[in-house]
């Protein structure tokens, strides 16, 4: 008899977008002629760059010819790809990084979910909170969070980050295995200076401890003293895994490709005390789980990095962060407290007193037709806030605050 991984019938219902989609969509065919304003789900809108479209092409035509013709690539990938990561992420950073210590893949969140596949299932966690849903979920699917009860896993030590504490979250009140830090963060669209991200590392090195660091909107920070990889941090490189993906950085959402960052320096324990190399370990899992990213889809994350291509990609994110602006403060001018959208696209809007975050969502979406996110949907600190997201249309978003700013009149 076959038998089922029973930590999967731990999760919840639904995965948090899934759950929105349904109700979107009950709504669309029970009001068929309405003009859903989508603000919720974190999806680009802007094109890809000219100069990606062109490497991309060129690639295809490659496949085309015998004499061009690329079968499996390298499960790491592509030289040419992490040559130009190196060069250009870290190094104009002064940080140092090895070629075999960087890993392409087909996003930040496949890496993020699937990098517990070489820890330990008694490994213990924490999570800022409110928090990316694929932390936990993919920890409830390894088995690492305990039961669910009144909102809380009862293994996973949640570190609040609030209104009360700047959104800057303390130090765990008891010591864990597995930190996840997403900076700028996913969902607060808030940052850390690098003497509290340094708090962080010194932790990791006091403790044993291993940081899962998701710097996957890293792109879009505008403050030049906020670091851009934990890297950046002396010692990081001993505790620290980092995630990086061109989903939102160069709107590969439909392409799919991000890259992973396991140094060579940073190892974990057996049980009879043995220290094992993560890197190593990484590369065994990749080689046996993963095929690689397309040839086609390295050739144009690659150009992003060209002249033209980091122009234009530039170019979009300002587009972006000019959607943030404009949104921040026509939702302060109604009243509302908003978080985030100065260094990352997202904003984080304080529900008005008396309404849960799914009862905003309810009405933004019935009263306003305009798609949100509820904050509870993060976690227990998310209670009380909506996420917005500044991917949208220049057009739908300019509109998307004007319908606010009339209904909360």
């Amino acid at each position: 008899m076959a038998l089922v991984n029973e930590h999967f019938l731990k999760l919840q219902s639904n995965y948090l977008f899934s759950d929105i989609a349904k109700q979107v969509n009950r709504f669309r065919v029970t009001h068929p002629k309405a003009k859903l304003i989508r603000m919720g789900i974190g999806d680009v809108t802007q094109p890809l760059a000219p100069a990606v479209i062109e490497a991309m092409h060129r690639a295809v035509d490659e496949m085309a010819r015998k004499e061009t013709f690329h079968g499996y690539g390298p499960e790491q990938g592509y030289p040419f790809l992490i040559e130009a990561i190196i060069k250009h992420d870290y190094e104009r950073l002064g940080v140092f990084i090895e070629p075999s210590e960087v890993f392409i893949s087909d996003g930040a969140k496949s890496d993020c979910g699937n990098i517990g596949d070489m820890l330990r299932h008694d490994n213990s966690i924490g999570v800022l909170d409110p928090v990316y849903p694929v932390y936990i979920d993919s920890n409830v699917m390894a088995g690492r969070t305990g039961t669910f009860q009144d909102g809380h896993w009862s293994d996973v030590v949640y570190i609040p980050c609030t209104e009360e504490n700047g959104f800057v979250p303390q130090l765990p009140s008891r010591r864990v295995d597995i930190i996840y830090l997403c900076y700028p963060n996913n969902p607060t669209g808030t940052t850390l200076t690098k003497e509290q991200l340094k708090a962080w590392v010194n932790y990791a090195l006091a403790n044993d401890a291993i940081i899962l660091y998701d710097s996957a909107y890293e792109a879009y920070i505008q403050d030049p003293a906020i670091p851009h990889s934990i890297y950046e941090i002396k010692g990081a490189k001993q505790v620290a895994i980092e995630f990086r993906s061109f989903s939102k950085t160069a709107g590969f959402t439909g392409v799919r490709c991000g890259y992973t960052v396991v140094p060579k320096e940073i190892t974990a324990s057996t049980l009879t005390g043995e220290r094992v190399p993560l890197n190593k370990l990484w590369n065994r899992r990749q080689c046996t789980k993963f095929n690689g990213t397309s040839y086609i889809t390295q050739r144009g994350a690659e150009a992003v990095y060209s002249p033209e291509g980091r122009e234009q990609v530039k170019k979009t994110i300002q587009y972006y962060m000019e959607n943030a602006r404009l949104m921040k403060e026509g939702l302060e001018m109604c009243g509302l407290r908003v978080y985030g959208g100065v260094n990352a696209p997202y904003l984080w809007v304080k529900v008005p007193d008396g309404l849960s975050s799914w009862r905003f969502f309810e009405k933004l979406l019935y009263e306003v037709n305009i798609v949100s996110t509820p904050g509870a949907g993060f976690g227990p600190s998310g209670e009380g806030y909506l996420r917005l997201t500044a991917f949208g249309d220049r057009d739908e978003t300019r509109e998307a605050i004007g319908r606010i700013q009339h209904w909360m009149r």
